[in-house]
């Protein structure tokens, strides 16, 4: 059988006495699309951020492609590895934020191939040629010798994403990647999306967009409160949802 891209188990993620997290496992298949839904508050962007060891947990355990994040085992216990460790294995997770994060200094083209040349070593040229491809792949490419303030804020999204495309990841995280765009804008961050989920590429997305989960999700686990309260295909959950929870939150937002 093939391994799970991302494997939860038994998660707690506390800030203080407040508990984020409750005992929360998820199973993500190699090229599986999952979108995580809930009121503000239920620990989606949170879940994600412990996902790449952005956060530290409390308790549980966090694999992705079958290794550990930020941790090592020692004997029966988990050990926290160094910061080079912990970068080493995130390499393979691309993480797209709410706010886009670019470096304002740079071109977008200097966005895009900062990491693969200083964290992957990639050649200088070979990352241009593939930061090129990303931004025509993203309908960027006249963009690539801009800066981000000349942009509009879909389009610093789409540099966002073909940024952490360009480390070739395995995983990508997305949280709420249009929250902070203009109605008009959604639509194009969300045709980038639906390319990737087209080509099988293994995602995360959280999201309160709830016709895009409809189209590109192929499961959708509902949370609140820092619980996973239903999951499953995602025209079984958004069309006949078991749980009263569910149902209540989709009645709001549908």
């Amino acid at each position: 059988m093939t391994a799970p891209a991302v494997e939860i188990r038994g998660v707690h993620k506390l800030y203080g006495s407040l508990h984020v997290l409750h005992d929360v496992d998820l199973v993500v298949a190699p090229g599986e699309v999952v979108c995580l839904i809930g009121p503000s508050g239920s620990g989606k962007s949170t879940l994600l951020r412990c996902i790449n060891n952005l956060e530290k947990i409390q308790a549980g355990v966090i694999q992705v492609d079958g290794g550990l994040v930020g941790y090592r085992r020692a004997g029966r216990d988990l050990v926290e590895t160094t910061n080079r460790q912990t970068c080493r294995a995130r390499r393979n997770i691309g993480m797209v934020f709410q706010q886009f994060n670019l470096f304002g200094h740079l071109t977008v083209l200097q966005n895009l191939i900062e990491a693969p040349v200083r964290v992957r070593g990639v050649p200088r040229a070979e990352a241009v040629r593939r930061a090129e491809d990303l931004l025509e792949r993203v309908g960027l490419a006249d963009k690539r010798a801009s800066y981000p303030a000349q942009l509009s804020g879909g389009q610093q999204q789409r540099v966002a994403i073909a940024r952490a495309l360009c480390m070739r990841p395995t995983l990508m995280l997305f949280d709420e990647p249009t929250s902070a765009l203009d109605p008009e804008l959604v639509g194009e961050v969300l045709d980038v999306l639906r390319d990737l989920a087209a080509d099988d590429m293994t995602m995360l997305v959280v999201t309160h967009e709830i016709g895009f989960a409809r189209q590109v999700a192929d499961t959708i686990v509902f949370m609140d409160q820092g619980r996973i309260v239903e999951r499953g295909p995602a025209a079984r959950v958004l069309d006949s949802p078991q749980h009263e929870r569910t149902q209540r939150f989709l009645e709001r937002v549908g």
